[in-house]
């Protein structure tokens, strides 16, 4: 069967638990109330079920981290303690858990191999003796050993060591009550797609624009002093004199220029609604039968 580490199996173990981590427990001999390790995290079977703590019991051995069957342990989650019958000589007996190691059937059977206990059984019955009867001396019984149940991986299951895993023969049990909660969450999806872009249109455009074009006007007109007689002066009779003068005319520049006509900015905003959720939880109540006897409430 897989084992799973307790935050591998539940992420949100804390809230089931609803309890101290059981991450950094301290972990105490039963009875003599002696500090041996900690706890550094559970082992949790696929269905669920707590199976081992992995103790680390530095205080005996340093360094060594082992596997601590949950059959052989008591919980005070109010004093944050975890109480065993684990002895130091089982401590140095027990493999050593290492971090990534598979925990398979073989793995197992080492760990259960030193919890087990060896089974004993008497050769002879106890005889019944009369009240009336005279006593005499009984020899003592020869005790051997039963042989020692065979395991097989394809067929094991734990009921078949309730002692090393069975939480309920613990003289100190403790009931949970669990209730049931509404948890809203919410979940964000998409709903559609906005595509904003731009395209290009043509038109044609129109301008008017004047023109200035020069031209000679040459204009013969009578003098006022014309039929007098006057001075000659040096250009008075000479031949290829000639008068230049330049003629402009205006042509249309025209081109197109680019300019920033307006922007267009683009957001979102959220809108908010409330959304009514109901369903029906439960919870558990403790059921007391003292079948008349004083039981005392705290």
């Amino acid at each position: 069967m897989v084992l799973h580490k307790i935050s591998e199996f539940d992420p949100n173990y804390l809230d089931t638990i609803q309890g101290n981590d059981i991450k950094g427990m301290g972990v105490y001999t039963q009875g003599t109330n002696d500090k041996i390790g900690t706890v550094n995290d559970a082992l949790i079977d696929e269905k669920g079920q707590f199976r081992y703590l992995i103790v680390d019991v530095g205080f005996w051995i340093f360094g060594k981290k082992v596997l601590l069957p949950l059959g052989r342990t008591s919980i005070d989650f109010k004093a944050d303690r975890a109480y065993t019958r684990l002895t130091k000589e089982q401590a140095e007996q027990l493999p050593e858990y290492e971090e990534g190691a598979a925990v398979d059937y073989d793995y197992e059977e080492q760990v259960r191999g030193v919890y087990r206990e060896p089974q004993l059984e008497a050769s002879a019955p106890l005889e019944a003796v009369s009240s009336a009867a005279v006593v005499q001396p009984v020899a003592p019984r020869n005790i051997t050993p039963v042989p020692a149940p065979t395991y097989d991986r394809d067929t094991y299951n734990y009921d078949r060591d309730a002692d090393l895993y069975d939480t309920t023969s613990h003289p100190d049990q403790t009931i949970k009550l669990y209730e049931e909660r509404l948890v809203a969450n919410k979940e964000r999806r998409k709903t559609g797609e906005v595509a904003i872009g731009k395209h290009v249109e043509t038109e044609t455009a129109r301008v008017a624009i004047g023109l200035d074009k020069e031209r000679v006007v040459i204009e013969r007109v009578t003098p006022e002093n014309a039929g007098k007689a006057v001075t000659l002066d040096a250009t008075a009779f000479r031949e290829g004199e000639v008068a230049h003068m330049d003629i402009y005319e205006e042509t249309p520049d025209i081109h197109k220029e680019a300019f920033l006509r307006e922007e267009v900015r683009v957001t979102k905003v959220v809108d908010q609604e409330t959304v009514q959720a109901q369903e029906t939880i439960r919870k558990e109540e403790l059921d007391i039968d003292t079948e008349g006897l004083s039981v005392e409430k705290r």
